[in-house]
């Protein structure tokens, strides 16, 4: 198990407007200060500094914090590894990430973030190296990258190509005993189709959804609390059946090892929900 376990509604924050950290600090687990896509280019340089003040000034929360750097083939990236290294960030995120080496070179704990043909391709081996805490996927830039034009269909759902990047890196994530973190649900106004995509995730075994948006938070860490009644049934079921995990029968229903895992996942979530 990793142990790095924040709560599981993230939430993406421009690196060069600190005014709405705090506000993202207070909606979200762990808030990804992005250095990347939500900066313009020309105000990098000035993101990466507005990044020092935070540090500087110890509002920065290194705990609940994540910082998405530039990918590897891209001109800010030197610049990005070097605050890393300047302000001996924690957690980084890569973006693009698409090989080993790339993520080997950061001294950080680092989550890739799987965006690119290559980098689905290439997921297993990502997941394997040391310093990998998480893993996350995303659709529109690897759709783009295969020569496409839309991740989802008219009414919302994701592609099939989509759903296979999507799976590939979970299950790269869990088989290395990483965090694995779904994508972001881009239609702000979506509420619905964020609320299932997040039970989705839920059920398959992702850590956390991000969002990109305060609104959406909520959403996400309701999707992932358990109901009560899903609570009380976990801990019933522990509770009978103790360190004795063999195969058994409880409430009219055979149970054993998988069923117990679920119900700890259950009291996880509920404690972190």
């Amino acid at each position: 198990m990793p142990d790095w376990l924040p709560g599981p509604a993230w939430l993406f924050c421009p690196a060069d407007r600190p005014d709405r950290y705090p506000k993202a600090l207070a909606a979200a687990d762990v808030v990804i200060l992005d250095l990347e896509d939500a900066v313009a280019p020309a105000r990098k340089p000035s993101a990466r500094d507005a990044l020092r003040d935070l540090a500087s000034t110890g509002a920065l929360n290194r705990d609940r914090t994540v910082v998405r750097i530039n990918g590897p083939l891209t001109a800010d990236h030197g610049e990005d590894l070097g605050l890393v290294a300047e302000l001996r960030l924690d957690r980084v995120m890569l973006a693009k990430a698409e090989h080993p080496r790339q993520v080997s070179a950061i001294d950080a704990g680092v989550i890739p973030l799987v965006e690119t043909p290559s980098g689905v391709e290439q997921a297993g081996a990502l997941a394997e190296e040391g310093n990998v805490i998480a893993m996350m996927w995303g659709a529109d830039d690897l759709v783009a990258g295969l020569g496409g034009t839309s991740s989802r269909h008219g009414d919302g759902t994701y592609r099939d190509i989509a759903r296979y990047a999507r799976s590939r890196v979970l299950m790269a994530a869990k088989a290395c005993e990483r965090l694995a973190l779904d994508a972001v649900h881009m239609d702000i106004d979506d509420v619905d189709g964020l609320a299932l995509e997040s039970a989705d995730a839920v059920a398959v075994g992702f850590d956390a959804t991000v969002a990109i948006h305060p609104r959406q938070v909520e959403v996400i860490r309701s999707a992932y609390r358990p109901a009560p009644e899903q609570v009380e049934w976990a801990r019933r079921l522990l509770a009978h059946v103790g360190d004795d995990r063999g195969v058994t029968t409880f409430e009219g229903r055979m149970v054993d090892g998988p069923i117990f895992k679920q119900a700890e996942r259950v009291l996880r979530l509920a404690a972190i929900t």
